[in-house]
């Protein structure tokens, strides 16, 4: 092919989900041209792994999964530090530092940023920290090594891995929590619970019904925090787990079509602009094997779509069939595995749910008109059956309510 026929791809963000797909489009065409835009300093890195490195259980180099001497081998033309100013629909080309990239296909894959917490005095204080970025990780880990104590805020599995982060490091650790129990979007009572335990047992002090209303300063730094419950806590650093905005500004303008939760895509990942594509965290897309639309912001989830996406901007017609999962590790003393739909996505689920306090362990399954769509697991060793319960939902199959129950005892 010569080389002015190549097709030309760009992609806007260069975490998991754009990253492998500029890796899948080099694999496919060796001829093609590809731009990769990122606004960190850094090429692709491991965010699931932030959280071990802020627990110090891993190092830094460990985190880094490309560098520039790849994309260069790799013939990506990697653009850090690059925030891309404008997309312009009608001329199929993206504007950054002055200069037109044209393109055949593109994709936008920008994920969210992390929310600032709304009360008075967070803003701008210099021991007051967001966890998403390795950036973030660095300046956070420093900041524990001078602490004493610190607060988590928030319901949200960043919270948790904050919390976690700080209470594993051997300082003073509380969680505030404006829920009843942890994850309450996604948790009943008694899951709550045995959370609330692990978190105890590895010396976390749990605060619930707690809205914080200001963070108190002195000369830019946070002494304590305040809620509107009267209650408050000294600390020297102080973690936020406050949700994502998603990174839809660039949109603003076009007639690219975006939703409170991103980026309109169908199941091909495609928008409704012809050659335009989302992947990721900020792809707001219908999956035909739940037959819904949602978001979805696991590690996982942006490496499959990242694939899917791929093979549609070479002009292909895959749709996305996988089964989002999330698995980890909370605290010490338990583990929590998601698959599938849950009430956080959709609260008309119907659940029927399993509970063994002895081992700890909690297991629910989610149906939506008698087909499995979901469940939760929390229990070192209560995987079992993890697969078929993937294979059931992906089957579409109808169970009969009578039947409910005794899917809780799948193992195979």
């Amino acid at each position: 092919m010569p080389y002015s026929d190549a097709r030309r791809y760009v992609i806007v963000g260069n975490g998991f989900a754009g990253s492998t797909a500029a890796e899948q489009l080099r694999k496919h065409d060796n001829a093609c041209e590809i731009v990769l835009f990122g606004d960190e300093p850094y090429p692709l890195y491991n965010r699931i792994s932030l959280p071990p490195m802020l627990r110090k259980q891993l190092p830094e180099e460990k985190v880094m999964m490309r560098s520039i001497a790849w994309h260069e081998e790799h013939r990506i033309e990697l653009k850090l530090r690059t925030r891309v100013e404008r997309i312009d629909t009608a001329e199929r080309t993206v504007v950054a530092g002055g200069r037109d990239y044209p393109f055949d296909a593109l994709l936008i894959a920008t994920g969210g940023r992390p929310n600032c917490h709304p009360a008075p005095g967070c803003i701008g204080a210099e021991n007051v920290y967001n966890f998403q970025y390795l950036d973030d990780t660095r300046a956070i880990s420093e900041q524990i090594d001078r602490s004493k104590a610190a607060v988590a805020i928030g319901g949200s599995f960043i919270a948790y891995e904050l919390a976690e982060a700080f209470a594993s490091r051997k300082i003073e650790t509380h969680w505030l929590l404006r829920g009843p129990h942890v994850l309450h979007r996604l948790l009943d009572d008694v899951a709550g619970e045995f959370v609330h335990e692990a978190a105890q047992n590895d010396g976390v002090h749990m605060h619930y019904g707690q809205e914080v209303e200001e963070f108190v300063r002195s000369n830019g730094v946070v002494t304590k925090v305040r809620t509107k419950q009267g209650l408050e806590i000294a600390a020297d650093c102080y973690g936020v787990g406050f949700g994502l905005t998603m990174n839809t500004e660039l949109l603003q303008d076009t007639e690219i079509e975006i939703s409170r939760n991103g980026i309109l895509c169908d199941d091909h990942l495609e928008t409704n602009v012809e050659g335009i594509f989302a992947a990721g965290d900020i792809a707001d897309f219908y999956d035909p094997i739940l037959e819904m639309r949602y978001r979805m912001g696991t590690w996982n989830n942006a490496g499959a779509h990242g694939k899917v996406v791929a093979q549609n901007m070479m002009g292909g017609s895959e749709k996305y069939h996988d089964v989002p999962e999330y698995s980890s590790l909370l605290f010490k003393g338990q583990t929590i595995t998601q698959f599938g739909l849950s009430p956080d996505l959709q609260p008309e689920l119907e659940m029927v749910r399993k509970i063994d306090r002895e081992k700890k362990w909690y297991r629910a399954l989610f149906f939506w008109e008698d087909r499995l769509v979901g469940g939760i697991m929390l229990g070192k060793g209560n995987r079992a059956g993890k697969r078929k319960y993937v294979e059931a939902i992906k089957s579409k199959e109808r169970f009969p309510k009578p039947e409910w129950e005794t899917m809780l005892d799948w193992t195979a």
